[in-house]
């Protein structure tokens, strides 16, 4: 058997869009024997043509955010067996579509669960303390001009509500105990395990918080969730903090409550409509923008690699995936 015959009979693994882990996946897939690897943005053909002139089907894909795995995607990979996104949440993937097709999903886990909790920490301290602002009063040579900067607030002692306990939104909580933070949680159920107080209503938990963190996932019951009410309750001095998704949020309402000084602040990884960013945002010095990078580090990167990789591997050896979603 020839080395070409050899390698038209292993999985292969369709990259669709280059991702920030391109490098360690790169190197991680290279290194195995047990799968070819097919990227499809290192073609200038549109992606149908670039499908129909493989002769030898995709087996598996990797799911970035920015690569929803629509049906009519799906559909141009009849032999499609496994879907591996790039992140915790899933709502880019047509899961409807997938279960009826019995395509196998998994996900990132909690690859960089500590690195989505650092930055949503940090954009808290960021948004109090006014930090991002103070250094571009520093670097616009204002502080000669204007004198003392506008004191910040501390975020030791606050009212922190939590929206989605998992794996991020508990580190976050576990980080802010060290502020001597008073931590409230809202989530589809009670978690026993934790001391913090639960609320089943976010609007209940906004009117008793100085700030919200949101970490849960976007599906059809918390689209739009942090809305008008939910706003309203938070209050003036109120800051929101996102490190989900950003349809989570009903955005046109919080630019709104942002400028019109209805809450206090806004510390944002992400956005409705990625990577366009509201541009009433960027004049206000009480909001903090990230694009959407959260999860982003060299270790998280690493650890994400080997997970995916180990989800495929365990997958087309026949064993129980790794981060199961479907």
């Amino acid at each position: 058997m020839t080395t070409t015959s050899i390698t038209q009979v292993l999985p292969r693994v369709l990259f669709v869009k280059r991702h920030a882990a391109m490098g360690v996946l790169g190197d991680s897939f290279v290194a195995s024997t047990k799968f070819e690897v097919l990227k499809a943005f290192e073609s200038p053909l549109p992606l149908p043509e670039f499908l129909a002139d493989q002769s030898h089907p995709v087996s598996a894909i990797i799911a970035p955010v920015a690569v929803p795995v629509t049906a009519d995607l799906i559909r141009l990979l009849p032999n499609l067996r496994l879907v591996v996104t790039t992140s915790t949440g899933v709502d880019h993937v047509d899961l409807v579509e997938c279960r009826r097709r019995g395509i196998s999903v998994a996900n990132a886990g909690s690859s960089y669960s500590e690195d989505v909790a650092d930055t949503a920490v940090g954009l808290l301290i960021d948004v109090f303390r006014r930090i991002s602002a103070a250094n571009r009063f520093v670097k616009q040579r204002l502080w000669p001009l204007k004198g003392d900067y506008p004191l910040g607030s501390k975020l030791g002692r606050k009212r922190i509500g939590i929206v989605g306990l998992g794996s991020i939104g508990s580190m976050v909580a576990t980080r802010l105990e060290a502020f001597g933070c008073q931590i409230s949680y809202s989530s589809r159920n009670r978690k026993p395990s934790f001391p913090y107080h639960y609320y089943v209503d976010v609007h209940e938990m906004a009117a008793n918080s100085d700030a919200l963190v949101i970490c849960c996932e976007l599906n059809d019951k918390t689209l739009h969730l942090i809305n008008r009410d939910v706003f309203a309750a938070l209050g003036k001095q109120g800051v929101i903090v996102n490190v989900a998704r950003g349809g989570i949020i009903d955005e046109g309402e919080m630019v709104r409550c942002l400028r019109e000084g209805e809450i206090g602040g806004a510390g944002l990884d992400v956005f409705e409509d990625e990577p366009n960013v509201p541009k009433e945002l960027f004049e206000l010095d009480n909001v903090v923008l990230s694009p959407h990078c959260a999860y982003t580090s060299l270790e998280g990167l690493e650890q994400l690699g080997k997970v995916l990789v180990g989800n495929i591997e365990a997958f087309f050896s026949n064993k129980p995936l790794l981060t199961p979603v479907l």
